[in-house]
C-alpha cells in the first residue's frame, strides 16, 4: 500500500456484462497483462463471478467478469450464473457492457433497460473490432449510441490489445477515491483450488465436443505444495457414464491428454512442477440438483 499520505487512492469495481463470447474473459486477461481467466470458442466457458483485482500505485480497479448472458435458462446452473449477473448490477462503480463487433447478439430487453437506469457510468466497449470493416463498426456504434444515449462507447480488440490502454485510461476516471479493498499484492478473489479447477475444466472445453464439457464440473481435492512441487488431485463430475468412458477414452488416452495439457498450463501459472492425479465421476442430473449446486461453489448470489 501507497505509504505517502499526501497521495490520493483510487479504487472501485468495473462489472463486465455482456452475451456469452464476447470476449470478457480475454478483456480482463488484457488488462492484466498475464492469463488468469480461461478462455475459449465455446459458450459459458464463464460460470462464476471471478474477481480480478488491478493494481497500480494509486489505483486498485476491480474487474467482475461475468458469465454471458443466458437467454432462455434450462437449468438450474443457468438461473446461478443469471444471479452473478444481477449482482454484478448491484455493486458496480462502473458496468461495461461488451459487445461483439463480429457476431452480436441479442441482449434481452430487461438488461437494456436495467443500463439504462444505472445509477454509475455505462461504457458500452465493442470487441473484435479487427474482424470487421469501419462501416459496420460504424453501424453498430450508431446503433449503441441509440439504445443507450448516456453510455460511453469505445471501440477494441482484445485479442490484440488494441484500444485496451485507452479504456484502462477512461476507466480510470471514473474509479472513485478509495483506499484499497484488497491486499495490493492480490491479484484475483479465487482460491488457488479454483484455478486448478478452472484450468482444467478450460481443457475439457478445448478437448471434448458436443455436451460433454457442459455436463462437467472439476472438484479439486488436494492441493500441496512443496517447495519445488505441488501434487494436485481432482475428481471431473460427469452426468452420465457414458460421459465417464468419453473422458477416460480408450484405454485412457483421452484423460491422459487432458493431464498433460492441464499440468503444462498450471506449471506456467504456478511456476513449479505439478503432480496431477484425476479421477472421473458421476453425479447424475447435477445440474438441476441445487444441493450438489452449492457444494461445487454455485451458492446464492449475496
Amino acid at each position: 500500500m501507497n505509504t505517502l499520505t499526501n497521495q490520493k487512492h483510487y479504487a472501485g469495481y468495473v462489472n463486465i456484462i455482456g452475451c456469452p463470447n464476447v470476449g470478457k474473459s480475454s478483456l480482463v486477461n488484457a488488462i492484466m497483462g498475464f492469463k488468469l481467466n480461461i478462455v475459449t470458442p465455446k459458450a459459458q466457458t464463464t460460470r462464476h463471478r471471478i474477481l480480478a483485482i488491478y493494481n497500480e500505485p494509486h489505483y486498485q480497479i476491480i474487474f467482475s467478469d461475468t458469465p454471458g448472458i443466458v437467454q432462455k435458462p434450462s437449468n438450474e446452473l443457468h438461473h446461478k450464473m443469471l444471479q452473478y449477473i444481477d449482482q454484478a448490477f448491484q455493486d458496480a462503480d462502473l458496468l461495461l457492457l461488451l459487445i461483439d463487433a463480429h457476431k452480436p447478439c441479442d441482449i434481452p430487453i430487461e438488461y437494456i433497460e436495467r443500463f439504462k437506469i444505472s445509477l454509475v457510468p455505462v461504457f458500452v466497449v465493442i470487441n473484435k473490432i479487427d474482424l470487421v470493416k469501419e462501416e459496420i463498426l460504424n453501424k453498430i456504434e450508431k446503433e449503441w449510441k441509440e439504445q443507450l444515449p448516456n453510455a460511453f462507447i469505445l471501440k477494441i480488440s482484445a485479442l490484440l490489445g488494441t484500444g485496451v490502454k485507452e479504456l484502462l485510461n477512461e476507466i480510470k476516471k471514473y474509479i472513485p477515491e478509495s483506499p484499497p479493498y484488497f491486499d495490493k499484492e492480490d491479484i484475483t478473489d479465487k482460491t488457488e483450488r479454483f484455478i486448478v479447477s478452472e484450468i482444467i475444466r478450460e481443457k475439457i472445453l478445448l478437448l471434448y465436443r458436443e455436451e460433454i464439457p457442459y455436463a462437467v464440473e472439476v472438484i479439486v481435492n488436494t492441493f500441496k505444495e512443496d517447495e519445488k512441487i505441488i501434487r494436485i488431485q481432482a475428481d471431473i463430475i460427469v452426468e452420465r457414464e457414458t460421459q465417464k468412458m468419453i473422458i477416460i477414452g480408450e484405454k485412457g488416452r483421452s484423460i491422459k491428454e487432458l493431464g498433460i495439457a492441464a499440468r503444462k498450463d498450471l506449471e506456467s501459472f504456478f511456476k513449479k512442477q505439478i503432480y496431477l492425479e484425476l479421477f472421473v465421476k458421476v453425479e447424475k442430473n447435477w445440474r438441476n440438483n441445487k444441493n450438489k449446486l452449492n457444494y461445487f461453489g454455485y451458492r446464492d448470489a449475496d
